[in-house]
Formats: C-alpha cells, sequence, structure tokens
C-alpha cells in the first residue's frame, strides 16, 4: 500500500520492511516508536526444551509475510537447517492465537511480550510450565512496528513537513497514553472504538502495560530511530541460507522527519 502510493504512512517491523527495500520498494524508516523488541520463543517445559540447543528435532510455530527472519536468524547463529528433506527444526507457519501449543501441536510458539504470552496464561498455562526465549537476549532482535514513508515523499518538503506533524501528535499520544493514570481511559478509548468484536479490557490493560516497556526514550528523544547495525546474520536466511540482504540497507532510515517534527 504504501510502495504504490495508497498510504502516506505505514507500520512495520524492520525486517520485514527491509527485505521489501532490498527487493526494490522504495520505503524508509522516518521513526521508530518501539526502542526495545518484543518478539520471544516461548516454549513448553514437558517438549524437554530448557535451552536453544534443544531445539533440534523440535516443531517451531513463526509468523511468516517477513516477520520470520529474526527466527531464520537465530537458527542459523545456532546451525540448524529449518528446510530441506531432513531438517533440523520443523517450522509450522502461525496464525493468529495459541492453540498450537496449548494443544501442544507445537513445541515453541512466537509470542510477543505484550499480546501471545499473556494470551497463554489467559489459556490456562501457568508461567512454571512454559521457558521463554528473548530474541533481544539471543542477539537476533530487529525492531518491530516502525514508521515508514516512500522515499518520493519525503523528496517533497511539504510533505516532510505534514509527516513531521504527524509524528509530534503521534508521539504526543503515546506520552499520554503509557502514563499509569492514563492507562484506563486509553482502554476504554479502544473498547469504544473495536465495534462488535468481544475484546477482553483485562488483556488490553496488560498489553498497554507491556508496550509501554517497550517504549524507553533514546538519547535524543521518544521516536528517534539510533541507527542499528544490520549484517547478513541478523537478516538470514532464505533457503539454502543465503542472507535476505543482497546489499548494505543505505538510506534505509532517515531523521529529516523526526528534525521537523521536534525542531531539531
Amino acid at each position: 500500500m504504501l510502495a504504490s502510493g495508497k498510504a502516506d504512512v505505514a507500520i512495520d517491523w524492520m525486517p520485514s520492511a527491509l527485505a521489501a527495500r532490498d527487493k526494490g520498494a522504495p520505503i524508509v524508516n522516518i521513526a521508530q516508536i518501539f526502542q526495545r523488541s518484543g518478539l520471544e520463543l516461548t516454549c513448553r517445559r514437558d517438549s524437554g526444551i530448557r535451552r536453544p540447543t534443544d531445539f533440534k528435532g523440535k516443531t517451531i510455530s513463526v509468523w511468516f509475510a517477513g516477520n520470520e527472519y529474526p527466527f531464520l536468524a537465530w537458527m542459523a547463529k545456532l546451525g540448524f537447517t529449518t528446510s530441506g528433506n531432513t531438517p533440523d527444526i520443523t517450522v509450522l507457519r502461525q496464525g493468529a492465537g495459541v492453540e498450537l501449543l496449548v494443544k501442544k501441536e507445537a513445541a515453541c510458539l512466537s509470542t510477543m511480550t505484550y499480546n501471545e504470552y499473556g494470551q497463554l496464561l489467559d489459556a490456562g498455562v501457568q508461567p512454571s510450565q512454559l521457558i521463554v526465549f528473548r530474541y533481544e537476549d539471543q542477539g537476533v532482535a530487529v525492531l518491530e512496528d516502525g514508521l515508514y514513508a516512500s522515499q518520493s515523499a519525503l523528496a517533497d518538503p511539504a510533505m516532510v513537513d505534514r509527516l513531521g506533524r504527524f509524528l509530534r501528535a503521534t508521539v504526543a499520544g503515546w506520552r499520554y497514553a503509557v502514563e499509569p493514570a492514563h492507562q484506563a481511559e486509553v482502554v476504554a478509548l479502544v473498547l469504544r472504538d473495536a465495534g462488535p468484536a468481544e475484546i477482553d479490557r483485562h488483556h488490553q490493560r496488560r498489553m498497554l502495560r507491556e508496550v509501554a516497556k517497550l517504549l524507553p526514550e533514546s538519547g535524543h528523544g521518544w521516536g528517534y530511530l539510533d541507527p542499528p547495525p544490520i549484517s547478513a546474520r541478523s537478516m538470514c536466511c532464505s533457503p539454502p541460507g543465503q542472507p535476505v540482504l543482497r546489499q548494505k540497507p543505505e538510506e534505509a532510515w532517515t531523521h529529516a522527519v523526526w528534525d521537523k517534527a521536534f525542531g531539531r
């Protein structure tokens, strides 16, 4: 939608965005709302897993659509194969929900600190029955939930000004939302606009508390991207184990919008 000009701003995980850019989509990170990764792999203790080396021979559920790259990078770092006739790891394409782990159809499930892990607890799984591996702790995390715009839009000073005002308002909203005194109000707004869908108020409050932990202000301020080191290891691997990025992702992010938003 962004690359085709049907949207001005898109929210995406950095691995997905960088992979799309490497394939020719002219998209650029204009701000990074999540300053920490919330991605984790949650495993059942009764599967016998205690450490990453125990993944071999197990079935693991993973999100795709560009979000699989941190997992594939991690498996490559461990020396495990995920494709071919006899892979070390059997990978299931994960959808919404946590039933695969609850029903023991997978040994491990992709979870976010603020969402699926809580869903497992709500499904009756006890923390003592689980072991959690944070991608940040494994050295393969790449940031989620950045704001992206098209390269052509950034060549237009009027659009940069508009995007700057959008970013300033977005940051103001997040600052307000994560304050403990405002969180009940924010959840009420989410529920009001959710339509007829059944949404658990307790889960929404838990999500907001956990998301707040991923938004610490950088040394420059909210939404500022300190360019992360992106290497072949952190963006690996498409079969048969080749790096996802064919070239260094130069000019894949800009501070022009952030500078416009906050007068730097």
